[in-house]
């Protein structure tokens, strides 16, 4: 079975969005390490992954969000993402992952777009 990756850009006010579906993984993460480096090239600094759509995601997945963390830092901006719960703190798999790692507390998670946009938002716990 053959799963498509996809990353899809778009900009809200100040803040690039890209969203992101289907796997994150070895074949698939230099793309999205590729788009981030891409946006911040641009000189877009605030920065929204959505990866509600993200169903799986490995090590590699999670070594360009802790690079993309990093690059955005180093240029003063923000980093947020998007790991809706459903109902749940765990709820999807990228979560799930980071937490499990122990890096979820690194990046400030939002559970969804209206949320991650918000000037004073109050991301989710840790």
């Amino acid at each position: 079975m053959v799963v498509a990756f996809n990353v899809t850009d778009s900009g809200q006010g100040e803040w690039a969005v890209l969203r992101v579906s289907g796997e994150l993984d070895l074949v698939t993460s230099p793309a999205l390490r590729q788009r981030v480096h891409d946006a911040v090239a641009e000189g877009r600094h605030s920065l929204v992954l959505d990866l509600s759509e993200v169903f799986f995601c490995d090590s590699s997945g999670v070594g360009v969000l802790i690079a993309s963390r990093r690059l955005i830092r180093s240029c003063q901006g923000r980093l947020r993402l998007i790991l809706p719960a459903n109902g749940a703190v765990d709820g999807s798999h990228v979560n799930r992952v980071l937490g499990a790692l122990g890096v979820r507390r690194l990046f400030e998670v939002h559970a969804d777009l209206a949320s991650a946009l918000e000037e004073d938002a109050d991301p989710l716990s840790a």
